[in-house]
Parts: C-alpha cells; structure tokens; sequence
C-alpha cells in the first residue's frame, strides 16, 4: 500500500536527502520546474532527470538522461510523468537503488505501485512534496 499516512509521509521525507527528479523540466511554466527549486531551498539535492534537455542545466543542476547514469545513492525518485509513463521511471527507480518513489498528483499507477513496494521500495502517489512538507511543518534539512 502507497504511503498515505502524514506519519509516513513526514518520515519520508526526514529521512530523504537525495531526489532524482524524472520530468524536471527547464521551463518556469512547469511545475516540476518550481518543485525543484522549493525542494532545494528546503535543503534537499534534488538531480534532474530529462533525455529531452540531458547535458543542460536546471537549477545549478546537471540534467541526466535517464536515473543509471547518476552514479550515486538515491534516497526518492519524483516521477513528474503521465500515469501510463510512471511505470518506466519506477522500474528505473528499482533498477538504480531508490529508497522510494513519489508520483505526483495526477499520477497513480497501482501496478507500478506494486512492483516498487515489491521490490522493497516505499512509494508515495498522487501527492505533492511542495504541498506535503509546509502542511506537515517540516523543517528545513540540514545536509
């Protein structure tokens, strides 16, 4: 079962220091776009993660192609895709290690929720960290 609890949800994200944003985007009419920057000045490192913009920048970030090249652990994938896409982006997050998976609102994909928790991932779905960290009070990560 996804994470629905405010107690699992804070605990999450408590415990979270890296996210892998697949979906990033560049453009500041995209909310992934804000996302990440909320995210960062929470305190969090948050990777992007684009094939449509690989090499750029987002956010001083260096945008990657896809979730193996990053190289280093990954606490959370924010999947920013459409429900039918969150399936690869989850199966990624398996590949690579993730800790958890988080598909933001609008994005629910129970079979891609069943594979992540059956590869001992936590997941999170139809949520937004943006909404969830103020509502909960959670205060700033210290890196």
């Amino acid at each position: 079962m996804p994470l629905t609890r405010d107690e699992e949800i804070a605990d999450l994200l408590r415990s979270t220091r890296i996210i892998a944003m697949v979906g990033a985007s560049d453009r500041p009419d995209r909310d992934s776009y804000h996302v990440m920057r909320f995210l960062q000045d929470h305190g969090y490192r948050v990777l992007p993660v684009n094939p449509q913009i690989t090499g750029e920048h987002v956010h001083g970030e260096y945008v990657w192609r896809e979730l193996a090249q990053i190289g280093e652990p990954i606490d959370l994938v924010d999947i920013f895709r459409r429900p039918q896409a969150a399936g690869e982006a989850v199966d990624e997050a398996i590949a690579a290690g993730a800790k958890a998976v988080w598909m933001q609102l609008g994005v629910i994909n129970e079979e891609a929720a069943t594979r992540a928790e059956a590869a001992g991932l936590q997941v999170v779905m139809n949520r937004c960290p943006k909404i969830d960290i103020p509502r909960l009070r959670l205060p700033k990560i210290e890196q």
